[in-house]
């Protein structure tokens, strides 16, 4: 198991969030070449990817090669048996799949999907309780000792928000979580700010602290939401490469995921604290054999050539390089340009030549 592995090796278990338009193949290859262990795409509407062709073409890219990564499918559902069915669906070609309860934006809430699902926790139960079943019948269960270590195991998972009253999360988690000598998901991801809390609101660490301290020893627990860098994080674990004093000492946390900051710094989990030209020139070679619509891809690049999220504010372009980037036509413009700029830039530093 992943956790276990990363945990032997004394870090957290590190993973790239499920984000709208952007946890694209090509995204996903290139934040796997730089540390990330786990990766996951964006949310799928289990209904629609159930009934629809298009949907699964569009919505689930994979790689018939050695370069795909370990990846969690998420699906959007408030049906139990829509999301069996489509998890079934994916379990081939997937490590696991990961019920979206946390998403805030208003449509998905309308539709009883994302945050809306925190005010279900017998809903979520079932859905979960009804994809072990249907993962179990068709042969990719882990839910029996003998098998944890099998191959065509496949996870089953949920990612929250928190309450207001941290009393409902509690109550969340533990129906979700289910008995200690059958859990109904393996592990659990939590984004500690509530459905109405800004992502410019810095996360509630002390809502963190409460849920690991509570769950952290019953299912493992990723944390989502400001994970900029690995030594610029607002609290701390003998599982970070260097302890901060004075930060709250979280021992049952057992991986990060990282969302905004990761979509500029593919690198994040390498140890850089702003993105490197390299990561650019490995992404835009993941794009030339898993091809993304061009103005998709040139968000990409501009996020990356951006001043990051971290403390290091080091950008690979300045804005007028910035403004001529969004200017190209296609993406033989686009490589044509970055070769340029990187060329330029290796001059300035003075590494011509290396």
């Amino acid at each position: 198991m992943l956790f276990e592995l990363a945990k032997s090796e004394k870090r957290f278990l590190y993973t790239s969030a499920p984000m709208v338009r952007y946890s694209k193949l090509a995204f996903r290859q290139t934040v796997f070449e730089y540390g990330t262990d786990l990766c996951w795409t964006p949310m799928v509407l289990a209904k629609e990817f159930n009934r629809n062709n298009f949907a699964r073409d569009s919505d689930f890219t994979i790689s018939t090669s050695t370069s795909q990564p370990p990846t969690i499918v998420q699906f959007g559902a408030n049906d139990p048996l829509e999301l069996a069915r489509a998890s079934t669906l994916v379990a081939p070609y997937s490590s696991g799949v990961d019920l979206n309860c946390g998403c805030p934006q208003s449509w998905a809430c309308a539709e009883t999907l994302g945050a809306a699902l925190m005010e279900k926790r017998e809903l979520v139960r079932d859905m979960v309780v009804e994809t072990r079943s249907h993962l179990a019948a068709a042969g990719y269960s882990i839910s029996k000792e003998a098998s944890i270590s099998s191959p065509v195991g496949r996870s089953v998972s949920v990612k929250i928000r928190v309450h207001k009253d941290l009393r409902k999360t509690v109550d969340f988690i533990t129906t979700v979580l289910g008995p200690e000598q059958d859990r109904h998901i393996d592990f659990l991801t939590i984004h500690p700010r509530t459905r109405h809390t800004p992502s410019s609101t810095p996360i509630n660490v002390e809502a963190l602290e409460l849920l690991t301290s509570m769950f952290g020893k019953k299912v493992p627990i990723l944390v989502s939401g400001d994970v900029f860098t690995l030594n610029s994080l607002q609290y701390t674990s003998e599982l970070l490469p260097s302890e901060t004093k004075g930060l709250p000492e979280l021992p049952h946390l057992s991986g990060l995921m990282s969302a905004r900051a990761i979509l500029a710094n593919p690198a994040l989990y390498a140890g850089y604290d702003a993105c490197p030209w390299e990561a650019v020139e490995t992404f835009m070679n993941k794009v030339v054999r898993a091809p993304l619509p061009f103005k998709l891809v040139l968000h990409h690049v501009s996020e990356m050539c951006s001043p990051g999220l971290g403390p290091n504010k080091r950008a690979l372009l300045n804005r007028k390089e910035r403004a001529e980037l969004m200017a190209c036509a296609n993406v033989l413009d686009l490589i044509e340009f970055l070769d340029g700029k990187r060329k330029g830039g290796l001059r300035r530093d003075g590494e011509e030549g290396r």
